[in-house]
């Protein structure tokens, strides 16, 4: 005969909890444990910096996110506690996969950012461990007797599309935002030539204008200004061929990269000026802009033709990264006692610069502690070919080290760092040079 089912006494069915008969359970429960308690106090160290001192909205809005797992995994802690010995709770079993799976995603995530950023050997070892250790926890816990309150169907249902809705709404309105490219724009206009009150000397004004039209603020790691004046020859007759050849022939030189004339004979331009035109280490705020009038001087009886005016900037976005101390001068090249060793053995005798250095801090807390110190350098550079600005982010002692297309494109855009140039515009002087 059938055995008629017993009645349903409307009782929850008895979960099997994981006892601490063995000294394996023991060892178990410790490890687990440990490995919730350090990821809780690293996450939260983290989430805790970046929460308050991020220099952005994705940095802060992922350091609320640290310390939600780090609650999490804190919880975990309990629930484990009363999973494995007080038995008061009866899904304590799922906020304890919970925790331990949380762990492990996030303790995944950080080891993969500080395996591909990182410098540090110490925090690759301690994330790595972590990992392997929520792994395990997972699997200690996913073997015990865990009460899921809701069919597994429901709970799929409702975390895969939230996971895809965070997701993209994370892409969207933190990641694009943040990886947009913005630039402010240069604009020089020189101005009308005015004589001097003997007649002997004449002045040309430029003006400069830095316009900041983004969301971004910037940056002055530093500025150049130059003014080339070059003397212009004309040909009676048409040139040779072989003439334009040899003023293309030129074009390898940065400095000598000219028009190709059928009538005008290329003469070398000189330096007339070079000056800074806005205060370095200073910064352009997020719709701003910041103007100068600079003023380039000549005698009448100048044998020059044309002037030429060309003005740079070098940029670094405010929200990927932080210059600590202020950018301030460290030596210049002709200085033999001060200058740096990898400057001495890769100095031209035509090679002058004014050197500016700065500790350059990151823009969160995970690259902060994981990667090696990093400094700002400054090179303003003048001489015959005109002058410029260049920079250089590294370690201490590798400042002399020429990086690659990429890993220069790499530093470009992981610190936020930006070139403008503008000219050149040229003047002539003849009528000036007419009215003396």
């Amino acid at each position: 005969m059938r055995t008629p089912p017993k009645p349903h006494t409307g009782l929850r069915p008895k979960v099997l909890r994981p006892s601490l008969s063995t000294w394996r359970a023991r060892v178990s429960l410790v490890l687990i444990e440990l490995v919730l308690l350090l990821t809780t106090v690293l996450l939260a160290r983290f989430g805790l910096e970046d929460f308050f001192h991020a220099l952005n909205f994705p940095g802060r809005f992922t350091g609320a996110v640290l310390l939600v797992v780090a609650f999490t995994t804190l919880l975990g802690v309990i629930a484990v506690l009363d999973h494995w010995v007080r038995h008061c709770f009866p899904y304590s079993g799922l906020v304890a996969l919970v925790g331990t799976f949380t762990a492990l995603l996030t303790n995944v995530m950080i080891l993969v950012t500080t395996w591909r950023d990182g410098d540090s050997a110490f925090y690759k070892v301690v994330f790595a461990v972590l990992a392997a250790g929520s792994a395990a926890a997972t699997f200690a816990v996913w073997r015990t007797a865990v009460m899921v309150p809701t069919p597994k169907r429901v709970a799929v249902a409702v975390i895969v599309p939230s996971f895809i809705a965070v997701a993209n709404f994370g892409y969207q309105n933190l990641y694009q935002p943040y990886e947009r490219e913005t630039s402010p724009v240069i604009t020089l206009s020189p101005g009308k030539a005015v004589l001097s009150k003997d007649r002997k000397a004449f002045a040309v004004p430029v003006d400069i204008t830095l316009q900041n039209h983004g969301d971004r603020s910037f940056y002055v790691l530093g500025s150049e200004f130059h003014a080339m004046a070059q003397k212009v020859t004309l040909s009676a007759k048409d040139r040779l061929r072989q003439q334009w050849r040899a003023d293309a022939d030129q074009w390898a030189k940065p400095s000598e990269v000219n028009p190709l004339s059928r009538r005008e004979i290329h003469q070398p331009g000189d330096l007339l000026d070079a000056q800074p035109w806005m205060p370095y280490a200073q910064w352009i705020e997020s719709n701003d802009s910041f103007t100068t009038r600079l003023v380039v001087q000549l005698p009448t009886n100048t044998p020059y033709d044309q002037v030429t005016f060309y003005a740079t900037a070098k940029l670094a976005r405010k929200d990927r990264l932080i210059l600590e101390p202020p950018l301030r001068f460290l030596t210049k090249t002709w200085d033999v006692k001060s200058l740096p060793a990898w400057v001495k053995e890769h100095q031209n005798p035509d090679y002058d610069a004014l050197i500016y250095r700065a500790r350059v801090r990151e823009n969160n807390a995970i690259d902060e502690y994981t990667r090696d110190p990093r400094f700002l350098t400054v090179y303003w550079d003048f001489g015959k070919h005109g002058a410029y600005v260049a920079t250089s982010i590294a370690r201490a002692g590798e400042e002399g080290h020429i990086p690659g297309s990429i890993e220069q494109r790499d530093v470009s855009s992981r610190y936020g760092l930006v070139d403008l140039t503008t000219g050149p515009y040229v003047q002539n002087l003849w009528d000036i040079k007419n009215q003396r």
